[in-house]
Formats: C-alpha cells, structure tokens, sequence
C-alpha cells in the first residue's frame, strides 16, 4: 500500500454536527469582531470628515468630505504639546513606580511568616469598599503638599488594590521550592523577590502596567480638581476642557451675526469629539502590540523541570 493511500485512510472523518457548530462559532467571533471595530472604524472616519456635513448623517465607513479641520482645530492651542509631555511622563514614572511598589508589596503580601498578613490583607481589601470621599481626600493632599504638583498625578495612584491582590495572587501560584532553593543559595529576600519573582511575574506584570499605563493616560480628573496651572494639565483634562469651551460657545450664540460666523466654521462639537478621541486613544494603543504576548503566555513554562 502506497503513502497516499495510507494517509487516506488514516483520515479522520470529521461530523457534520460538528462542522456546522465550528463554522457557527466562527460567525460568532466574526460579528463580535466586527461589533468592536466598526464604531471604532467609524469614530475615524467622522474625524477626519467635515463636521457640518457630518451633521447631515450618513457616513459610516469612507469620508464623505474629507478634511483636516477637526485636527487642526485641537492642536491650535499650542498647549496640547506640552499636555502630551505631561501625560507621558506621568504614564511612564507613574506606571513604573506603581509597579515597583505592587510587585514588592504583594511579594511581602506572599509570605506565610509575614507578621499580621492576614490583618493587614483584611485592611487593604476594607479600602476596596469604603472610601474617604472627595472632600477629605482634597484636604489630605492638601495638606501632603500634593495639590498644583506633577506628583499629584503620581502618588495617590501608587497602589491598587485590585491589581496588589492579582499580583499576590500570581506570586503564591509560584512554587515554594523555587523561594527555597533560592535561600539555600545565599538569597535573601530582596534578591529572591528580583532573581526569581519578576523573571517569572512577566506576564502579570504586564497586564497590570498596561491597565496602569491606561488608567494614567485617560485621567483627567486630577487634573481638573487638583491642577490650578493649565501649564501642567494632562491631555485628557485639555481636550475635555477644549470640548467644554466649544459647547459653552454653542449655547451662547444670541445674534445673527454669531450664528453666521458660526456657520462658517466647518468643525462642530461632536467632529471635535471625535478628533479628541483619535488624538488621545492612537498613542496609547501603540503600546497593545509589545505586551499583547503576554496575556496568554503561562508564567510557569519551562521554570521547573522533571
């Protein structure tokens, strides 16, 4: 008997049942692909389409008016520039700092001989449902000095909680004899913690600093209530206060004439939405591809032998 007809033979049969339930899942992948793209599609094409005739309705996936009016009405106060360093350099320090502090208090967190572990695990979750409030949390930046200072973006987000317990978490999924073999070695805790730890906490350190990394870009609350100084705002807290002005300007047109000048702009506010939108979710999407592997990789793969 030849190869071929050996392979032939050896051919598995697949169902039809569940053929039809294979292509059946497929469309379903499908349409929830295309439900998460196409409004993310469309939010692009409205922004770089003429915001009065975008008004008229319409356009779904090609611009019908194509132009860079929207864009160049955001970034025509040079103050965007400057936001973009803020906003970067607060999603860059913040995120490494968080991540310095989380790793290492979940790391201590992981220790059984850890003196009060448990009660201090229960006074670190009771923060998770009761909080201050905003009055009392203004007062005590205030009085940490925090308020109109870059640090003010930096330090009340060193810690998570939900991400301090997911790290924990993480690091008691780790096998004690790796920690074990590493003090037989002559490794304290801090070498342990660096040698050991974080080698293979690289996927859940990423998922945390790309959550972290996320939440830093998109704030602009602290900003807007703890930030005096435009100079230092983010560029969330910037384009939102842009798209503020530009509502305010719409409601307040009370003569013809404001309503011709107005008419003759081709940017409206939701087409400067949209460029804001654009403009603030681009950077940080960039950064999806580096830690995409990460999300699906085991922490485990090839750390113990046998």
């Amino acid at each position: 008997m030849s190869q071929n007809q050996t392979s032939r033979g050896n051919k598995i049969k697949v169902n039809k049942v569940d053929t039809f339930i294979q292509i059946l899942i497929y469309l379903i992948v499908i349409l929830f692909c295309l439900a998460i793209l196409l409004p993310c599609l469309n939010v692009l094409v409205l922004s770089f389409n003429d915001g009065k005739d975008a008004a008229r309705g319409g356009i779904w996936f090609w611009p019908r008016v194509f132009t860079l009016d929207n864009f160049k009405e955001v970034f025509k106060d040079g103050s965007i520039m400057t936001a973009y360093g803020i906003s970067i350099a607060r999603t860059v320090i913040g995120t490494f700092l968080s991540l310095m502090v989380t790793t290492l208090a979940g790391f201590a967190l992981k220790q059984k001989d850890l003196p009060g572990n448990k009660l201090i695990t229960v006074l670190i979750t009771f923060t998770m449902l009761f909080s201050g409030g905003m009055i009392p949390t203004y007062i005590q930046y205030r009085n940490l000095h925090l308020l109109n200072s870059f640090w003010v973006y930096v330090v009340p987000s060193l810690v998570s909680v939900t991400y301090l317990l997911m790290v924990r978490t993480f690091f008691e999924g780790i096998p004690d004899s790796l920690e074990e073999s590493a003090k037989l070695d002559g490794c304290g805790y801090f070498q342990t913690y660096l040698r050991i730890m974080l080698p293979l906490s690289k996927p859940v350190i990423a998922v945390v600093g790309l959550y972290t990394a996320v939440n830093h870009w998109n704030d602009w609350f602290a900003g807007a209530f703890y930030m005096n100084n435009s100079d230092m705002w983010p560029v969330q807290t910037v384009l939102q206060n842009m798209l503020t002005k530009s509502m305010s300007q719409q409601q307040q047109i009370t003569s013809v004439a404001q309503a011709l000048a107005h008419n003759a702009v081709s940017t409206t506010t939701d087409s400067l939405k949209m460029a804001a939108v654009v403009v603030t979710t681009v950077p940080i999407l960039c950064v999806y591809p580096f830690v995409q592997k990460y999300f699906a990789q085991g922490a485990m793969i090839g750390a113990v032998k046998g």
